[in-house]
């Protein structure tokens, strides 16, 4: 059976959707005060840097940002034997701080329960707010992203897939039947 991939956002739309995504970050912020960013390994982190970059160019402001990895609250961690243990590196206290938690694509919901677990780990932030790239459904926990680039309803045994190039630059999104 042939791997049939379908490109569904390209360059540009990824770059449209996390500009509006944070647009809508500051809107509903009403700014950058105590705002944080923190990408979730591999992918989200990548994003979360977009996204700095785009609210400094509309605030003038650059949001600290962290990256962190959520390999040991992985609630799957022993049924599976392909993770590797990446590093979380979040330089700043979370204690009372806005923290918005990015992925690139939300699925069960399990991956964000372990971030938050991990998060409340190191401190105990004002709130966490969740941004997304793309949301694909099928939810096994109640979670629900504050922020959505696209949602895109998806069967379960079909992949989504955000292309990032050797500057961790998004450069499309693929669904893989």
């Amino acid at each position: 059976m042939a791997i049939e991939t379908t490109e569904i956002l390209d360059r540009s739309s990824v770059q449209r959707a996390l500009t509006r995504i944070a647009h809508e970050i500051l809107e509903h912020n009403k700014g950058t005060e105590n705002l944080v960013l923190i990408g979730i390994r591999t992918g989200g982190d990548y994003l979360a840097a977009q996204l700095q970059k785009i609210i400094a160019e509309i605030e003038g402001d650059k949001v600290p940002l962290g990256t962190i990895d959520i390999t040991m609250y992985r609630d799957d961690l022993g049924s599976r034997s392909d993770l590797a243990m990446g590093q979380t590196d979040i330089r700043f206290p979370l204690g009372d701080r806005k923290v918005i938690l990015v992925d690139d694509v939300l699925f069960t919901g399990r991956t964000i329960r372990a971030a938050m677990d991990a998060l409340i780990d190191l401190g105990r932030p004002r709130n966490i707010q969740l941004a997304i790239l793309v949301d694909r459904g099928h939810r096994e926990l109640p979670i629900r992203p504050d922020y959505i680039g696209r949602n895109l309803p998806t069967a379960r045994n079909e992949q989504i897939e955000v292309e990032f190039n050797d500057q961790h630059i998004p450069v499309g999104v693929s669904l893989i039947k």
